[in-house]
């Protein structure tokens, strides 16, 4: 039934060659990202033209990129392309595939020893924040669920969801991602599955400390904000909010250096409006390899494109931040003496901070 003139190769041609606009609606990134990404699959070995439908890569590419970034049935790139849904489908598999085995080079953790840039030349943040290493946080991503696992992945929004845990750093790049877990789960419970069983969490050096929010346990290596003060950065806005106590004050500059997480999440959902929902009906494991996918696009232009749009417009503000914090609470299995020591760190900071501020 699929008896268009325009056929999918012709199709992206016109868009490759056309307004430089359309292939960024259409793809979510510009004509030369679009290529040079062809090219390192190709040259890399991870995806060639398919033998049973004749589809090139940049093709193959394209479906994948088309059935990402826009929250809309399979069926719209299906007509896009004039492919079968099972093609389509299986060419979203294997360009998520390809993508997730550049993961292990992309999402991995910066130099944990140095302080960052943008703390080193804020007076506000530095020597306060000198050892803060990134920032972690949980994000709602849309899912797709049988009716018999719908209660286990209904989150507190009543949607089903994955609860999605990411570790990211002050230049929006993103150094861990541990996504499958039910969106019932809390961010706590989450990140505590992920130091028991995942080798590949990168825990920050002695004296080092990753910036969590209040859904977190304060303990060593993990710094949380004063719970029962104000927190999020929209409520500072205007002269009459100003910090009246050391612990608001502390609060206040956590919230902002934490932000760049909110503000990474805030592109990443932008641009691949997928994990916005709705989710195709894909097996959980392949719902993970999307989900994967997308954090390497998001880290691969970062690092190679970083006046992309998308990121402009993040360090403008443009992007709202994610809304997805879990005030959710569970103790870590630490000592209660490693638990009081990092308690009375974070008073030493907040109280410095107060006898500086002017």
């Amino acid at each position: 039934m699929y008896d268009s003139i325009l056929q999918g190769q012709d199709w992206l041609g016109e868009l490759i060659n056309g307004h430089p606009n359309r292939i960024v609606n259409s793809l979510r990134m510009h004509k030369n990202s679009f290529e040079a990404l062809c090219r390192l699959l190709i040259d890399r070995g991870y995806l060639t033209t398919s033998r049973t439908t004749r589809v090139g890569v940049r093709e193959s590419v394209a479906i994948f990129l088309t059935t990402v970034g826009f929250s809309s049935r399979q069926r719209t790139t299906c007509e896009r392309f004039q492919h079968s849904l099972e093609t389509v489908s299986r060419h979203v598999k294997r360009v998520a595939k390809a993508l997730c085995r550049l993961a292990p080079e992309l999402i991995k953790p910066p130099d944990l020893q140095s302080c960052h840039q943008k703390i080193l030349h804020d007076p506000l943040l530095y020597p306060y924040f000198k050892d803060c290493v990134g920032a972690i946080d949980g994000t709602l991503v849309s899912a797709w669920a049988p009716a018999k696992r719908h209660n286990a992945f209904r989150s507190r929004k009543s949607e089903i969801a994955q609860n999605v845990l990411a570790v990211c750093d002050f230049d929006l790049m993103f150094t861990y991602v541990l996504a499958g877990w039910e969106g019932s789960a809390n961010d706590a419970r989450v990140l505590m599955d992920a130091l028991r069983r995942d080798g590949h969490f990168p825990w920050p050096p002695q004296g080092k400390y990753y910036l969590v929010d209040s859904g977190f346990c304060n303990f060593p290596g993990f710094l949380a904000p004063y719970r029962q003060h104000r927190y999020h950065i929209n409520s500072w806005r205007g002269a009459m909010f100003e910090p009246r106590r050391p612990e608001e004050l502390f609060n206040k500059r956590h919230s902002r250096l934490r932000n760049a997480i909110e503000r990474s999440f805030g592109v990443l959902k932008g641009r691949f409006p997928i994990l916005k929902g709705p989710m195709p009906c894909y097996s959980v494991r392949r719902q993970v390899d999307i989900i994967i996918a997308c954090f390497v696009l998001h880290n691969w232009l970062r690092l190679n494109y970083r006046n992309d749009n998308y990121f402009v417009r993040a360090e403008r503000g443009e992007f709202d931040p994610d809304d997805a914090a879990d005030d959710a609470h569970q103790i870590a299995q630490t000592s209660q003496t490693a638990m009081d020591e990092q308690s009375h760190f974070r008073d030493t900071l907040a109280h410095a901070m107060w006898a500086n501020r002017r």
